[in-house]
């Protein structure tokens, strides 16, 4: 099995796909006016319209009701990361921070309000676990 992309469902696509442009800077792939991906190494981040819901199940998701899954991207410096953003990021929730298991990781939430954590391995250990 592998994890091919996690989807983020909206109801203003054109707002959130183009916060995640300017956050990874990575260009969206658009298949339809509803559905967009940000394409990484790892996987896509998904970016579907409200409007996709009905083709799952209507009423299965909520947009912008996220209050357990955080958004991870390992960045080169964290950092340098946070001041490229304070200006596009309105809700920080940490500034970089040191994690006891060696990530130096910043917080925030994107315009719907998902937890987003940017993070740069700084001990040996962590460093080692995201060599590639």
């Amino acid at each position: 099995m592998k994890l091919v992309s996690i989807r983020l469902i909206t109801d203003d696509i054109q707002r959130l796909a183009g916060f995640y442009e300017h956050v990874t800077g990575i260009e969206a792939s658009w298949a339809t006016p509803d559905f967009a991906e940000i394409g990484t190494s790892a996987g896509a981040l998904a970016i579907g319209s409200s409007r996709t819901v009905a083709l799952f199940a209507a009423g299965s998701v909520r947009p912008a009701d996220n209050h357990t899954a955080i958004i991870e991207f390992l960045v080169a410096d964290v950092d340098a990361e946070y001041r490229r953003l304070r200006d596009v990021v309105e809700d920080f929730v940490t500034e970089p921070t040191t994690l006891p298991w060696g990530n130096r990781s910043l917080l925030f939430r994107d315009p719907d309000g998902n937890l987003v954590n940017l993070f740069t391995p700084v001990t040996p250990r962590a460093v080692a676990k995201f060599a590639v």
